[in-house]
């Protein structure tokens, strides 16, 4: 078992303060190697994780859970990127399994405004089950409080509402190792960079839990593990147009900073943003690390484009992980407050086999044919 305190070193003041500090990584692969074994984000209520190898139903429990007849609402921040789709397949394919029939599917589009009438309308249907990422933690609250209420068994991804408690207000929340994952995308950005140059940042300006996690790990590992490398700059993006503010900020950061080596983005899509930037300034060699393993950052990838590598999370187990939780909330069943599933480091090297993992298919025809 990996020592996941060591594992976070110096960087641990960004996330966890009362840990002990342990020498920085020097050997990138071999930090990247480690993270696979470990987790080293902590839940929203600073809950230690639980493995979602560990989160089950017996044969009985489900064949129980079948003759309830129940339904099940997913209720989405926005629906545009591969990771949405691969959480969504994930939960029907194991609602499926347990006799649960999913009556709506949403996508609020990134606004919280949205997001409270698409819950306030699935209540009209009286579901039995919601699982959803709230757009905005505070001003969600109010109506994910009005169904769990009701008797709404809640399931959350990645983000959770103020003020909400674990086993009182909702039954679990799952997410990737969202603060590792930032983690890998630090050791990428060194082992491409041979652990020197000048990076700029394209954050999350949100209260958003999980991105603001990717921040803070990348970060703090840049800082503790490799002094060769400078942040120069940085900037926020809001959306919902994520891909042109990103575009935009990454202009603007190779404008200020002509001889910056590496850009990391937050998640793909805004990475995606980052490629157009980069290939607008006519750059042919900077460095791209992200979050996410979607599509298009994967073919540029495949292609040996500017993304050298990223840490993938795992949405469509999530995504099983999330439907299993609220069989538990069904049956009356204790379960763990927060659940997280590793992170997965991804190069060129590891991208097909890195494609199944994630969202548990082959990887895609584009994807394939860019390996060429």
């Amino acid at each position: 078992m990996i020592n996941r305190r060591a594992l976070l070193g110096t960087a641990a003041m960004f996330a966890a303060a009362t840990l002990t500090a342990a020498p920085a990584l020097a050997d990138p692969a071999e930090a990247l190697r480690a993270l696979q074994d470990t987790v080293l984000s902590v839940g929203p209520n600073g809950e230690e994780p639980a493995s979602a190898a560990d989160v089950t139903l017996t044969d009985e429990e489900l064949a129980q859970i079948r003759e309830m007849g129940a339904t099940a609402a997913i209720v989405m921040h926005y629906g545009g990127n591969d990771w949405s789709q691969a959480q969504i397949n994930g939960l029907q394919t194991r609602f499926e399994e347990m006799g649960i029939e999913v009556i709506a599917v949403t996508d609020a589009g990134f606004r919280a405004e949205k997001q409270v009438a698409d819950i306030e309308t699935i209540m009209a249907q009286s579901p039995d089950i919601i699982v959803s990422i709230p757009t905005d933690p505070v001003a969600t609250a109010a109506a994910y409080r009005a169904a769990a209420e009701a008797g709404v068994h809640l399931v959350f991804m990645d983000n959770v509402p103020s003020g909400f408690v674990a086993g009182e207000d909702y039954i679990s929340s799952v997410s990737a190792d969202n603060y590792g994952n930032g983690v890998a995308a630090a050791h990428l950005m060194a082992q491409a960079l041979d652990e020197e140059g000048q990076i700029g940042l394209v954050y999350h300006a949100a209260d958003f839990f999980v991105t603001q996690q990717r921040y803070e790990g990348f970060k703090a590992t840049i800082a503790s593990d490799y002094p060769g490398i400078e942040i120069v700059a940085e900037q926020g993006i809001g959306g919902p147009d994520f891909s042109g503010d990103a575009d935009r900020a990454a202009n603007a950061m190779l404008t200020s900073n002509p001889g910056l080596d590496g850009i990391w983005a937050v998640w793909d899509v805004p990475a995606e943003g980052v490629i157009a930037a980069a290939r607008a300034s006519g750059l042919d060699d900077l460095v791209i690390t992200t979050i996410d393993l979607g599509e298009n950052v994967a073919i540029n990838m495949a292609q040996g484009g500017y993304v050298y590598g990223l840490g993938a999370q795992r949405p469509y187990d999530q995504g099983v992980t999330e439907a299993t939780l609220a069989g538990y909330g069904l049956l009356g069943k204790d379960a763990p407050a927060f659940v997280a599933l590793p992170a997965l480091p991804v190069t060129r090297d590891t991208l097909l086999d890195g494609w199944q993992a994630v969202y548990a298919a082959p990887a895609t025809d584009n994807i394939v044919s860019s390996m060429d």
